[in-house]
């Protein structure tokens, strides 16, 4: 299967597919994809529920990391809980998309110098009227992606 791209060239890449016809993308694939929006969500259990926060966050190798404040979310981590996290995007025009779901568990990051080399790393908060002193990094167990071809 050939695909068109943006700016008209023929992609090369042959993805395999699902069952329902999505195509399954590889893990380089996915970590690109990650990469090229600022916003994701992370899944995790707090109180007895399922809580999704959107988070901003950069790859770093095969890992997410973002800040966070006190909060659920560095609970979750101090905890190193299983979570989820999830980004997507989505063309309206030629109805098509991709989403990737990263399987894992969230630490906080405390080494001054991983701290120093992550502020270099160019995460700029969504909402910038809380203070979001602390690293959450996502050790991935398992990164999966799927797309919708325009």
């Amino acid at each position: 299967m050939r695909r068109q791209v943006p700016g008209g060239e023929d992609d090369m890449a042959d993805f395999p597919t699902s069952h329902s016809g999505l195509e399954i993308l590889p893990l380089t694939e996915c970590l690109r994809l990650l990469a090229s929006v600022p916003v994701g969500r992370i899944a995790f259990r707090a109180d007895g529920e399922v809580v999704i926060l959107p988070v901003n966050h950069v790859v770093d190798g095969q890992n997410i990391v973002f800040r966070s404040a006190a909060g659920s979310k560095l609970s979750a981590a101090q905890r190193a809980d299983v979570v989820a996290f999830e980004a997507d995007g989505y063309d309206a025009r030629t109805r098509s998309g991709w989403s990737v779901v990263v399987n894992g568990r969230a630490e906080i990051i405390y080494e001054d110098t991983e701290t120093q080399r992550l502020d270099g790393l160019g995460l700029h908060p969504w909402a910038t009227a809380v203070d979001r002193p602390f690293w959450v990094r996502i050790r991935p167990s398992s990164i999966s992606g799927r797309q919708i071809p325009g």
